[in-house]
């Protein structure tokens, strides 16, 4: 339980980013791509992330990184290739963070105030400065223990009032309209009302020109193997207890089956709801009580802060092993490097989000240059290289059709993005509101 509670936490961590912007997967692809495009990114990600588990204890030892993993199998240029890899999928999962963190805290404002004052790029800049401040005083990944559990309690509260509040306005079938009306509208109060049902035909078209939708479709396919997957499956279940990989495999089924559900849910939910002119930030288009609608806010900017340190900490225990940092937290020298190196970290991350502040993108561009190399063709290949003398003709040729595909998925998926990011940074302009 406890395995899957730890892999759980990290992907529903993730998948609350996800969910933020459900319309990154859904509105390119509609209902039916969208629907066969999140089960087939479910089953492929079980499948190479089941993988990379079952080479945990390859050569008869643990490897408790990914990069380790790599460099025993490759050699050491693979080990600094691996990482690289790691920390730009750590990185722009952590602009995704602050990028949604300034999100919520604009949908709270706004709930207030109508002045317009305030910009998307200031909540983007509290938001890293709070991201920064908890860096700095969360010093080890070990002492966010208690934090995790306040993370999925976040996590929850957001999802179920988003779930709720959506379900409002969706529109169900004219024959449920019609027994609604009939039966059940006349024994509920007003607030129970169903908003969607008085509410005109919602859209669900595709839009664009054949060559727009093109590349949308493809930007989406990195964005569905984005939501499911970290890149840090060593990493989360370093301290898993004996026997590891059947421990692992039992997370990863527990997972893919019973942890998509919130996702799921959201997605489908909020695209049913609000269909292809819904708001970037699923939270803008919802209706209902303020209060209700802040809690939800305020939980999602929470859980961003906490979630934003757990994908950073790899890259804070690289800085603190290298420069030789030991010792209390509170030491002074410990403090200062933190506060200068986290805070430098995190500043950067922070001027890259407020600078382009389109989530979907960047999610597209991390799916294809980290998250199809790492979780998809390395694992494939670097199961193909273990397992070569166990493993048949079909079975080599099988591993060798998925590095290729998906290399090529990569490949299209990376010009994809770069493509959505211009066309949208002619659109808006640096540093823009949206």
């Amino acid at each position: 339980f406890m395995v899957s509670s730890r892999i759980c936490s990290y992907h529903g961590d993730k998948q609350c980013l996800c969910t933020g912007i459900f319309w990154a997967i859904m509105v390119p692809l509609g209902w039916i791509g969208g629907v066969v495009g999140l089960i087939l990114a479910t089953a492929i990600s079980l499948y190479a992330n089941a993988l990379v588990a079952k080479l945990h204890e390859y050569g008869g030892r643990r490897h408790i990184r990914y990069r380790d993993l790599a460099g025993f199998i490759y050699g050491r240029k693979a080990y600094s290739l691996t990482w690289g890899l790691q920390y730009v999928n750590l990185f722009m999962i952590n602009v995704g963070y602050i990028i949604l963190a300034g999100n919520s805290l604009k949908a709270m404002y706004v709930l207030f105030q109508d002045d317009n004052i305030m910009k998307l790029p200031h909540f983007i800049a509290i938001a890293g400065l709070a991201c920064g401040l908890f860096a700095v005083a969360v010093p080890h990944l070990s002492a966010l223990r208690v934090w995790l559990a306040f993370s999925t309690l976040f996590s929850l509260v957001y999802i179920v009032i988003a779930f709720a509040l959506a379900l409002k306005m969706v529109q169900p079938p004219l024959f449920l309209v019609k027994i609604f009306r009939a039966f059940v509208l006349p024994f509920l109060s007003k607030s129970f009302i169903f908003i969607g049902i008085e509410a005109p035909p919602r859209d669900y078209n595709i839009h664009g020109t054949k060559a727009s939708r093109i590349f949308t479709t493809i930007g989406a396919s990195a964005n569905l193997v984005f939501a499911f997957n970290t890149g840090m499956l060593p990493e989360i279940q370093a301290t898993v207890r004996q026997p590891v990989v059947e421990n692992m495999m039992k997370a990863l089924y527990f997972q893919f089956t019973v942890g998509v559900v919130p996702m799921y849910a959201v997605t489908f939910i909020g695209y049913w709801a609000y269909g292809s002119n819904a708001s970037t930030y699923l939270l803008n288009n919802v209706h209902g009580p303020i209060w209700l609608k802040a809690t939800a806010n305020i939980s999602a900017f929470l859980q961003t802060i906490i979630a934003l340190h757990i994908f950073a900490s790899p890259m804070y225990e690289y800085l603190d092993t290298k420069y030789g940092i030991k010792g209390s937290a509170l030491a002074l020298r410990n403090l200062s490097f933190r506060v200068l190196v986290r805070g430098s970290y995190l500043g950067i991350t922070t001027f890259i989000s407020a600078l382009l502040p389109f989530l979907g993108d960047f999610m597209s561009l991390t799916g294809a240059l980290s998250t199809f190399p790492l979780t998809f063709i390395l694992a494939n290949h670097m199961y193909l290289v273990a397992k070569k003398h166990k493993l048949t003709s079909l079975q080599k040729n099988w591993h060798w059709l998925n590095v290729c595909f998906f290399g090529c998925m990569s490949l299209a998926a990376a010009i994809a993005a770069l493509r959505l990011i211009a066309v949208d940074s002619s659109f808006y302009h640096v540093f823009a509101d949206l």
